[in-house]
C-alpha cells in the first residue's frame, strides 16, 4: 500500500533512513513518511520477525526506531525534521 499526500504544497524536507535519503513533508510524522516512501518495516524482533507502524497513535510501540541516536522512539508520534537520521532497530 502506498500512501499519497493530500496537500503537496507543504515544505519538503529530507530525512535519512538506514543511509537512504527520503523525502518528507513539514508537519508529517516519521511513520507517515516511511509509509508514503514504501518502507515496509521499522524493526526486527529477537526472532527476526519484521514489525511496522500499526496503530499510528502511540499505543502499540510497533513503530519504534532509533532517531538521531535515541533508541525506542515511537515514529508515529515524532514529527520528521530536516536532516534527521533514522535507523531500524535490530533487537538482539
Amino acid at each position: 500500500m502506498l500512501l499519497r499526500q493530500l496537500d503537496e504544497s507543504r515544505a519538503r524536507l529530507t530525512i535519512t533512513v538506514d543511509d537512504r535519503p527520503l523525502q518528507a513533508f513539514a508537519g508529517e510524522t516519521i511513520a507517515a513518511c516511511l509509509l508514503s516512501n514504501g518502507v515496509t518495516f521499522t524493526r526486527l524482533t529477537p526472532g527476526g520477525a519484521r514489525r511496522a507502524p500499526y496503530c499510528l497513535m502511540g499505543a502499540c510501540f510497533e513503530c519504534t526506531m532509533t532517531v538521531d541516536g535515541r533508541t525506542n522512539v515511537q515514529t508515529c508520534l515524532r514529527l520528521a525534521e530536516d536532516g534527521m537520521v533514522v535507523e531500524r532497530t535490530r533487537t538482539p
